[in-house]
């Protein structure tokens, strides 16, 4: 098949942020081959994630659960997403979020970008690759 692929969840890539959260990458990888990168965040109930922002726009889906997303501009905004919302964060934005306190809550990030980059305030502690280590 010519161009057509099919990458079956096991065969993702699995990131652990600690007991209360992991990602999936499905669409990306280190080579940055494809021109955007997606993943499935699965986050137990009231899993936090400190402000942090990206060069390129973020697109994040609820597909289960819901969470409250904070975004420092003109101060912090506040909005709760839930089920089947999409919350759009353009390029530089610093944002956080605080998952549902009573639910599992799933995300769909879609990042316009080949590569992840991720900003984060400077009290945040980081692997190599960038992704945030559980303190």
């Amino acid at each position: 098949m010519n161009g057509f692929k099919v990458k079956r969840i096991e065969d993702t890539e699995y990131v652990s942020y600690g007991p209360k959260s992991d990602l999936r990458v499905l669409i990306g990888d280190a080579e940055k081959s494809t021109p955007i990168r997606t993943a499935l965040q699965t986050c137990q109930p009231g899993y936090d994630v400190p402000f942090h922002c990206h060069p390129y726009t973020e697109y994040l889906i609820v597909l289960e659960g819901s969470a409250e997303f904070r975004v420092e501009e003109n101060g912090v905004q506040t909005v709760v997403a839930k089920k089947g919302d999409t919350v759009e964060l353009p390029p530089g934005v610093w944002h956080a979020f605080t998952t549902s306190p009573t639910e599992v809550t799933q995300l769909l990030g879609i990042h316009i970008s080949p590569e992840r980059i991720v900003n984060y305030k400077p009290d945040v502690k980081t692997d190599s690759r960038g992704f945030r280590i559980e303190s």
